[in-house]
């Protein structure tokens, strides 16, 4: 099943797309917007060749339709929302972002999807300027990063960022970025950093210098560190930080990331048969 939408499709809170046994593919049009939305569930779509729409009069509820202006051309947007869980999708291609998280947006779950074949992954916070991000609690886990991707695995401001148990297989310049004193922890994930000596490190810092992002927490722990990849640490160890077990997904060693992430994106399921 192809669908192609003409413009955003604005999702209301409470609501789930499940694609499992459609083989549903979102593409050649605008992406999926979560605007001010929360307890939200998209599993099991491929997501592709997303352009900008561009804007008027956009239905967003049974009831209610309003004036939008034109889309970036996002994947996935998810702006000012809660409780938002992505799962098993499979994405390429789209002209902006892949997903986009921004405006404040916390308590979002991005996991078990397979990324392929584009330039600007995951943005989660839009601007050194927004403070407000500082609330943004995010987690990205088992999902598999690979070929042809260059960046931002995710690249992310502010807020606090578990990075768990993910395979990243390609990147041309860096897997995970940042700016403005993010809080990310890697656990478990494997790294095969590309041929170039130039993009083997995995992180990259922006618009800060030395001394001042040497304060901010970025932790690595049991990742598999893989043809010449390393991980530059920063900030406090993970005994001085201000969360606990009970906060976060309890990480597996990077040597088992191949296993976790095998069924990584949108499943082949079949109508009344267990995918």
């Amino acid at each position: 099943m192809a669908i192609r939408l003409s413009e955003e499709l604005l999702m209301t809170s409470h609501k789930t797309i499940d694609g499992r046994g459609a083989n549903v593919h979102i593409a050649h049009g605008a992406g999926i917007t979560l605007q001010f939305v929360h307890n939200v569930i998209i599993h099991g779509l491929h997501i592709h060749d997303i352009n900008p729409g561009n804007g008027g009069l956009i239905r967003d509820s049974l009831y209610h339709y309003g004036y939008r202006t034109a889309s970036d051309g996002d994947g996935i947007s998810i702006f000012g929302c809660t409780n938002i869980w992505i799962d098993h999708i499979s994405m390429s291609k789209c002209r902006d972002g892949l997903i986009d998280v921004i405006e404040g947006s916390t308590a979002i779950t991005i996991s078990n999807c397979h990324f392929t074949n584009h330039n600007e992954v995951m943005l989660f916070g839009a601007s050194d300027s927004y403070s407000e991000d500082s609330v943004m609690q995010i987690t990205v886990a088992f999902n598999h990063f690979g070929r042809g991707l260059v960046q931002r695995m995710p690249r992310c401001r502010w807020g606090f960022f578990h990075v768990v148990n993910n395979d990243y297989t390609h990147w041309l310049m860096y897997a995970i970025g940042g700016s403005q004193h993010p809080t990310i922890i890697s656990q478990g994930n494997r790294f095969i950093a590309p041929p170039s000596l130039a993009a083997k490190e995995v992180t990259k810092r922006d618009y800060a210098p030395e001394s001042v992002w040497k304060q901010w927490t970025w932790r690595s722990e049991g990742d598999l560190l893989m043809n010449g990849a390393f991980f530059i640490e920063s900030g406090s160890p993970r005994r001085h930080l201000g969360y606990s077990k009970k906060d976060v997904i309890k990480a597996k060693p990077g040597t088992f990331v191949a296993r976790l992430t095998r069924f990584a994106g949108a499943l082949k399921c079949l109508k009344k048969k267990p995918c």
